[in-house]
């Protein structure tokens, strides 16, 4: 990686994984002006996952949709955005474990994202199926 200052090399002075996702959290030491910054590095679910549709055609996971059907879901609360974020970690986190494979059936997270909602506020489990009918 380039120093974000000045374009030198760096070197990976600390390194820590995270728990969501197979985050990592680097600090790095430009070798060339020795600023010190932070990164943080993660899945690109966008190249590395696909949604089945029930057409049978392919697109590529988007974290942001998901993310925004969750929020949506969510509108009742004063915590929507924060609450959100880390719901829509747990769910991806949950459908990665449950299929390990390239391609996720669009009815599969759907069903997931409805469980994960429906165990944490049961209006916003409401909510989501009223937009998102469960197969």
């Amino acid at each position: 990686m380039v120093c974000i200052y000045c374009g030198g090399e760096t070197a990976v002075k600390n390194s820590r994984p995270q728990k969501r996702l197979g985050h990592i959290w680097r600090r790095r030491l430009c070798t060339v002006c020795h600023a010190t910054f932070t990164t943080h590095e993660i899945p690109d679910l966008a190249a590395s996952l696909l949604v089945l549709g029930a057409s049978g055609s392919l697109a590529p996971f988007q974290r942001d949709k998901l993310y925004s059907c969750v929020v949506r879901s969510l509108g009742h609360r004063d915590d929507a955005v924060a609450a959100a974020s880390a719901l829509t970690a747990t769910i991806i986190a949950s459908l990665l474990r449950q299929h390990g494979g390239a391609s996720i059936a669009r009815e599969s997270i759907v069903q997931t994202s409805h469980l994960v909602l429906q165990r944490f506020d049961r209006v916003a489990g409401v909510q989501y199926a009223a937009y998102h009918p469960i197969p």
